[in-house]
């Protein structure tokens, strides 16, 4: 399900006085009352039909948006981390698919529905999704300059050093606080590449803001809105 607004283009609506009022839907013309649908007039047929197509926001709804969307942030991470390591490119380009991914899976999950509370969560995950992608990169990275740094000493040993040296012993964090770590580094990623090249830390964050725009205009409240019902008599009065 689209999610896109199923009403009627009513921009294009022709009618004249009250008396030869047409309804913008079915262009049939419309006798006693009626309902006005941006701006145009609409027959109360046309206005139920209407009315039946039109999104509606509920607790179940929104909770589907929000599984929907915390599954297509998974999946833009996912993306994010597998190209950046397939190709060697840490770009934020990827982020636009991770905004479009995440508005468009929370639109399917609600059917269509949106509102500010789906366009700040939409915001949260397409940042999450994007800032905690920094997190595996930097794992896998330093997993594989470790094992090149062991390899090489393996191939030439430092004979300087007697053979029996012992490795002093690290001290270990608890599971936890590792975790805490990773997470607050991963979060504060956009901004601590900020610090450390502002150019390109820069231009990350304005593609960041559009991929977050594309879920934000995802989620937006789709709802039309409908005033009435209106009199023949009283619109040929106004």
């Amino acid at each position: 399900m689209s999610g896109e607004s199923q009403a009627p283009q009513f921009a294009t609506a022709e009618y004249g006085n009250a008396q030869a009022m047409k309804c913008a839907a079915c262009q049939h013309p419309i006798s006693g009352s009626y309902f006005q649908i941006k701006s145009a007039p609409v027959c109360a047929d046309c206005t139920e039909k209407i009315r039946a197509r039109i999104p509606r926001d509920s607790h179940g709804a929104f909770v589907r948006a929000v599984t929907f969307g915390i599954a297509g942030a998974l999946v833009g991470l996912v993306l994010y981390v597998a190209f950046a390591l397939t190709t060697g490119l840490i770009i934020g380009w990827v982020s636009l698919a991770v905004g479009f991914i995440v508005g468009k899976a929370m639109q399917m999950g609600s059917g269509g529905a949106g509102g500010r509370r789906y366009q700040l969560v939409a915001v949260l995950l397409t940042y999450f999704a994007v800032s905690m992608s920094a997190v595996p990169i930097a794992i896998v990275q330093s997993r594989q300059a470790h094992q090149a740094q062991t390899q090489s000493q393996v191939q030439a040993p430092d004979e300087a050093q007697p053979a029996d040296a012992a490795i002093p012993p690290r001290k270990q964090a608890s599971l936890g606080r590792a975790v805490a770590m990773l997470a607050l580094i991963g979060i504060a990623s956009p901004i601590l590449d900020l610090a450390s090249d502002p150019t390109h830390g820069l231009i990350g964050l304005v593609i960041l803001f559009v991929g977050i725009r594309f879920a934000w205009k995802f989620t937006a409240d789709r709802t039309v809105k409908i005033s009435g019902p209106h009199t023949l008599a009283s619109a040929q009065a106004a």
